[in-house]
């Protein structure tokens, strides 16, 4: 069974191009964990930089990556079982597998072996809480009990969701799915990014984005005939830059908001990981600042003293 290298840290910290070159040094795949890679068409939105999986000449295999369609919503439940899936299959080749992204639920779900249900639809409880504003979604997700995941009230349909699971939960007895791992070792490496560093990286990012033709890329989704709300669903850059395709928002307005949203998501993410801590979570943290070569190098010992 393969060893599980976890590489985590908040958005623009230079996650996927260290993950590339460790697994180049030890021979190794990646699966990703960012809930919004998986979708095929919203690329520079999600900051997939496929180019990045390219190291000295050679191709670094990824999986969990463009797996599901745009529109489409995908869920924990269906994220643990295809991880374990992926996870068990590469395990007969490798001998490591590093597991890399910033969506700390994914995380946490694979590394604490979360119990998940495939909770079905529930049509009439939806339609009650279409009713409320998000702040009384809000108010009803919290009465099932304390708020793990800050993104599931980012949005109504997100919060509409997240009571339909909590409200599932309540009233049925939780079966355990055979999706389960047994790694021969787990360690979990850290970038550490100054919050001005992290900040200044955001907003180079989003405008080198946006020159990119992030916004033609939200366009061509919606000219595919997904529906305005499922891009907004997704949160950050779709749900801004849906809201100013359809005029909804000005150039302005839609940069100005998305760049305050896009941090205060990079905040959650830290917060996440330093509740992962709080939960009993071994994290080693590197600086991400420092070059490539020693960023690998201080991962390798790490990992030898497993």
């Amino acid at each position: 069974m393969s060893n599980l290298i976890t590489i985590l840290g908040p958005t623009a910290c230079g996650k996927t191009s260290f993950a590339v070159a460790l697994a180049d040094s030890l021979d190794a795949e990646i699966i990703s964990a960012d809930s919004r890679q998986v979708y095929r068409g919203m690329d520079l939105g999600t900051g997939k930089d496929l180019s990045e999986y390219q190291i000295n000449g050679k191709k670094i295999p990824y999986h969990l990556i463009d797996i599901a369609e745009a529109g489409y919503k995908y869920n924990l439940f269906e994220y643990k079982r295809d991880f374990c899936r992926v996870f068990n299959e590469r395990s007969t080749e490798k001998e490591n597998l590093i597991l890399c992204g910033g969506t700390g639920l994914y995380l946490e779900a694979v590394l604490k072996d979360y119990n998940i249900q495939n909770v079905p639809e529930n049509k009439s409880l939806r339609a009650e809480l279409e009713q409320k504003t998000l702040a009384e979604l809000t108010d009803v997700l919290a009465s099932y009990g304390p708020l793990h995941n800050t993104t599931d009230v980012e949005t109504k349909k997100r919060a509409i969701r997240a009571i339909e699971i909590a409200d599932y939960q309540s009233k049925n007895t939780i079966e355990n799915p055979d999706f389960s791992i047994n790694p021969e070792k787990k360690i979990i490496l850290g970038l550490d990014i100054d919050r001005e560093e992290r900040r200044r990286r955001i907003t180079l990012r989003l405008k080198e984005r946006l020159k990119q033709g992030m916004v033609d890329e939200v366009r061509a989704l919606l000219d595919k005939g997904i529906a305005p709300e499922d891009l907004i669903y997704y949160g950050l850059e779709y749900k801004y830059l849906t809201n100013y395709v359809l005029g909804n928002l000005t150039y302005d307005e839609m940069f100005e908001q998305l760049e305050i949203a896009i941090h205060q998501f990079a905040k959650r993410q830290m917060t996440w990981f330093r509740g992962m801590e709080k939960r009993g979570t071994k994290i080693h943290w590197i600086d991400a600042m420092l070059p490539m070569e020693e960023k690998v190098k201080i991962a390798l010992e790490e990992i030898e003293k497993l």
